[in-house]
């Protein structure tokens, strides 16, 4: 089946894009293609390209149905995929950057990405400026005349700043300057940073689209002024996924909306209790009224996930892992994005040189899975009991 019809509700396209049955014998899924070689049945057609499919690190039908899957989604001209989120956003910076360019990041960026600007972006020669992430427009005053490209990620990873991307955009294309965005939070379901003016759009399809915690992938979209970019940097670097993980990521694909609908849900209810403890001084949810960007979100996202934090009352380290250790349905791990609910902690400081974080209480991230929410919230009370205990 080949979805073109406009106006389709989201449900029914995440069920049917990308799918073909008539193509591989009525089987509703795409079958798992696993090769290398391809053969062609003449000289003719090996020299002229006249076959679909030529080696497989170029393409096969397994790939090909999730790239048509995330291109439909994205709104997108092109799309490529990586073997990990993180090479997803290491593709999108050098396909757009080179050497003696300069880069301008949000200080509130995902850790890995920082330190592929610190290491190897700058052994490259790269320029890399962290700005402000709640800056808006105020990045002209950032722009250099080789500013090349400006990344960026709404929300913040770890401490939630919603940035302005409009504004942004706005200003990039006056400048002629490119504009990333790091999409994991809030996938296509909730914002679409190609509409919104930015010209490649990142998933670590790790976390939401595969949805089960067993795939490593990244998604790369890219509108017009950035697609031939993506396109040939991924094709040179010889960039290939396994079929076998794109496979399982076009089955999470089909279940997102129902998922994400669940995480946000649940992940409310938990940010709403916390909010009422005395032992946790803010939540950071952008899906909250008392969050600083709460309107912008608004305006912006049509919702959010199951991803936010908590910011402890000031108490010692002991306090966090007396409440941490014990949690009974939270497991302590790093990812994302799964059915299973976890949390982790995190000195944001640490990881920021342009802006200051000066909160007195620890940051603990939660990722609310699909268990009961009341279940997850018992689990809170009693690890915030255990830490009351260190106050």
């Amino acid at each position: 089946m080949s979805i073109k019809k406009k106006g389709l509700d989201l449900n029914t396209l995440i069920t049917h894009v990308g799918n073909s049955p008539a193509e591989h014998h009525g089987f509703v899924n795409v079958p798992v293609y696993r090769g290398s070689t391809v053969v062609f049945p003449s000289v003719d057609s090996m020299r002229n390209g006249k076959q679909k499919y030529g080696y497989g690190r170029w393409s096969n039908p397994s790939t090909e149905a999730l790239v048509d899957a995330i291109k439909v989604l994205e709104g997108a001209e092109e799309a490529v995929l990586t073997p990990s989120g993180l090479s997803a956003c290491t593709t999108a910076i050098l396909a757009c950057v080179g050497s003696g360019e300069h880069l301008l990041v949000p200080d509130s960026i995902y850790g890995p990405t920082r330190h592929f600007c610190e290491t190897t972006a700058k052994r490259l020669g790269i320029q890399t400026t962290y700005y402000d992430p709640l800056i808006g427009s105020g990045i002209k005053d950032l722009i250099k005349a080789n500013t090349r490209a400006i990344f960026t990620e709404s929300p913040g990873s770890h401490t939630f700043e919603i940035q302005d991307i409009p504004a942004i955009t706005a200003i990039a294309y006056q400048n002629d300057v490119l504009v990333i965005t790091d999409n994991t939070w809030a996938t296509p379901i909730n914002f679409k940073p190609l509409a919104a003016g930015s010209d490649i759009s990142i998933m670590a399809a790790t976390k939401y689209i595969v949805g089960h915690s067993d795939v490593l992938l990244g998604t790369v979209a890219a509108g017009p002024r950035a697609a031939s970019l993506v396109k040939d940097f991924h094709f040179q670097f010889g960039i290939h996924t396994s079929p076998d993980d794109v496979t399982l990521a076009l089955r999470g694909l089909r279940t997102l909306p129902v998922r994400l609908n669940m995480h946000e849900s649940s992940a409310l209810k938990v940010a709403t209790w916390l909010e009422g403890r005395d032992e946790v001084l803010r939540v950071l949810h952008p899906g909250l009224p008392s969050h600083p960007q709460h309107d912008l979100w608004r305006r912006d996202f049509k919702g959010s996930t199951g991803l936010f934090s908590f910011i402890t009352q000031e108490a010692s380290y002991e306090a966090v892992e007396a409440l941490l250790d014990d949690l009974s349905l939270f497991s302590l791990g790093y990812s994302w994005g799964g059915y299973e609910s976890l949390a982790m902690t995190v000195d944001p400081q640490t990881l920021r040189t342009a802006t200051t974080w000066d909160s007195p209480g620890h940051l603990v991230r939660l990722h609310i899975g699909l268990e009961s929410p009341e279940d997850l919230i018992e689990d809170l009370r009693q690890g915030l009991e255990r830490f009351s205990r260190f106050l």
